[in-house]
């Protein structure tokens, strides 16, 4: 992971509940859906027209509104425009559409925080990301990086962040009890997100 500074403290006063908003894209984006959805978060964003994706249309499930152009860069300035702040989750330094949503994040005048992730140390990515969100008070979090094409494992690594961010923040599971299998339970969050990728 590229963060240097060591974790502070995590605030007690969090922000709550939290809306994850994301544009879509295999990957990361798909992550802060998923984890959403499988937390009972509220979460949403823009896409590009067509609901276009690299591997087709996106699933009704994902509660998105597209932008009048297809252009990935139009919806990747709305979101970073219009959230409190956003994680950019990558494997590496930040290039291509990674590095452009960092860019509209500065034209905006809205914090972000990238994250390199490495297989291993996802729990010190969320120490850091659990501190961002509170020390910047984020009700309205982008969820961008990579494409699982670009990136192959950023998705499960991803969701593992988010899953554990959140319970750094205290946002339980909803019925986090029962079962895995029985209609009315919630599975983890990254078991979710293994499913749906």
């Amino acid at each position: 992971m590229t963060a240097t500074a060591s974790p502070a403290p995590i605030s007690t006063s969090i922000p709550a509940p939290i809306k994850f908003i994301s544009g879509g894209q295999t990957g990361a984006d798909r992550a802060g859906l998923d984890v959403a959805i499988a937390r009972g978060l509220s979460h949403g964003g823009w896409c590009p027209k067509g609901r276009k994706a690299e591997d087709g249309p996106l699933p009704a499930r994902y509660c998105l509104t597209e932008t009048p152009s297809a252009s990935y860069l139009v919806r990747t300035e709305r979101n970073a425009a219009e959230s409190d702040a956003t994680v950019i989750f990558t494997v590496g330094c930040l290039n291509g559409g990674s590095k452009r949503t960092a860019e509209f994040a500065k034209r905006h005048r809205r914090p972000f925080l990238h994250l390199s992730l490495v297989p291993g140390r996802e729990p010190l990515a969320a120490e850091k990301l659990a501190d961002f969100i509170s020390m910047h008070r984020v009700t309205s979090l982008n969820v961008a990086g990579s494409r699982e094409s670009k990136a192959p494992g950023i998705h499960t690594l991803a969701c593992s962040v988010l899953d554990i961010t959140l319970n750094l923040l205290g946002l339980p599971l909803p019925e986090s009890g029962t079962a895995r299998h029985s209609p009315n339970s919630a599975p983890r969050a990254a078991d979710i997100c293994a499913i749906l990728s």
